[in-house]
Parts: structure tokens; sequence; C-alpha cells
């Protein structure tokens, strides 16, 4: 009876219930505090292990120009000024010298294209000074195109390509003004060979007019004088024509009555 009394009660050597998860869990990993390297771990046989360029350690091993020492980086501020030619046939592919892109508004601030009703009064020097001035306009776009595409701005494609359109359609009324002159030169060289006082040869002058008489002047159907005659008729049957036909006078012939 003592024995039993001495010996712990079973329900009383359970833990718990809130401690079992806690118990039957198992082993969490536990981190070494230690910087010590591991030896149990084997070597990767790395030849250039521990050698940073980050923390400047340098090579294990000497090389030729290991003496030789490193240049030091120069300040932006002690560089020489580059001096550029304001007038450098470069700058024609950009619409200004300090910045490298427009600004939409920029873009979009021009006029309608040429059409080809203003062309056709134009002379040569003209159009050819407005084509070569729509070619440039078309570098300078292309070139911000580019720009553009490399800094991946985001902005101002549809003004850029707007404007660009403008000036092909400038270009293409060019076209068909000068296609028309052509014609109408070829024209003009046909109706040239056929005519006798044009001479289209390289020999001679190019215009002789024709030589004309006293006589071919006159013209034989107006007489050199009119009688007092054929002066009244005229005047008279003037009269005639003047009345309308509606109003004239009905003649009545004697039968009738």
């Amino acid at each position: 009876m003592a024995r039993r009394l001495l010996q712990p009660n079973a329900s009383q050597q359970i833990p718990p219930s809130f401690l079992l998860p806690s118990i039957f869990a198992p082993s969490p990993q536990i981190a070494s505090f230690s910087s010590t390297p591991n030896s149990f771990y084997p070597r990767d046989n790395n030849k250039q292990r521990g050698v940073s360029s980050q923390r400047r350690t340098g090579l294990r091993q000497p090389v030729s120009v290991s003496k030789t020492a490193l240049p030091t980086p120069v300040n932006a501020k002690d560089l020489p000024k580059i001096e550029t030619d304001p007038d450098h046939g470069l700058w024609g592919f950009f619409h200004s010298k300090e910045k490298s892109l427009a600004t939409p508004e920029e873009d979009a601030a021009h006029g309608r294209a040429w059409c080809v009703e203003e062309l056709r009064a134009k002379s040569w020097e003209d159009l050819h000074a407005l084509w070569w001035v729509c070619v440039k306009e078309r570098n300078r776009i292309a070139t911000e195109n580019y720009e553009r595409k490399r800094l991946n701005a985001g902005y101002g494609a549809h003004e850029a390509k707007v404007r660009a359109a403008m000036v092909r359609i400038t270009q293409r009324g060019i076209k068909q003004t000068l296609t028309e002159r052509y014609y109408s030169w070829r024209e003009a060289e046909l109706l040239a060979q056929q005519d006798p006082e044009i001479n289209l040869s390289a020999d001679g002058v190019s215009y002789t007019p024709k030589e004309f008489t006293e006589e071919e002047y006159v013209d034989e159907d107006v007489p050199e004088e009119v009688t007092e005659e054929e002066a009244i008729r005229a005047e008279e049957a003037l009269k005639s024509q003047a009345i309308p036909p509606e109003t004239k006078p009905v003649e009545k012939s004697p039968d009738a009555a």
C-alpha cells in the first residue's frame, strides 16, 4: 500500500495536450553562428577563388604588367573642351543644336502640304530648292525616330508621322508638276519639228521668222472704197435686223382681202 502511494500516477506523467505538437514535431535546422569555414565540404579546385575585381584583391600570381601602375581616371571637369564647327553639315540632321529630340508640340507646329496648282506656278529653281528642303526635313524626322527608339522615349511618334506625311505629299506634287512639264516639252518638240521656222539642229540660228511682202498683208475680201449707196444699204440692213421677227408688220395680200 505504501509502495503504491509512493509511485507517481500515470495520468501525471502525460504532458498537457497543447505541448504535444512541439514534442512530436521534427527537430528544426539549427544554423551555426561560427564564421569558421567547415572543413567537411570538398574544395572546388577553382584557381580564381578569392580573386575579386570589386575588392581589388589582385591576382594570385604576378604577371608581366603587375609592376605597371594603373592609370588614374581624369575628372570630367579637367577634360579639354572640344570645339565644333557651328556650321557643320551634320547639324542639319537635327532641328536644334541644344537637344536631339523635338517636343511633340514642335513637331505638330507645321503647315499643310504644297498642292499641285501652287507648284505649277513655281520656276525650275524654286522646285529644285523646295525638293531638297523636303529631303532635309525627312532626314531630320528619320534621325529623331532613330533617337526616339534608342532612348525608348514613348512620345512624339504620331506627330512625327503626320509631319513626314505632309513632306511626302509635297514631294509627290513636285514630281507631278515636273512630269506635266516634261510631257508639254515633248509635245512642243514634236510641233517644232513640223515648223519650218524652227531649227532644232545645233547648226545655225534656232529660229528664223518668215518674211511677208506688202501684198500679203492686204485683205482681198475688204473693199478699199465704199460708195454712198452701199453704205445706205448696209444701214437699212442693220435696222431690219434690229426689229424682232414677232413685232414685224404682216403685209396682207390682195387675194386675202
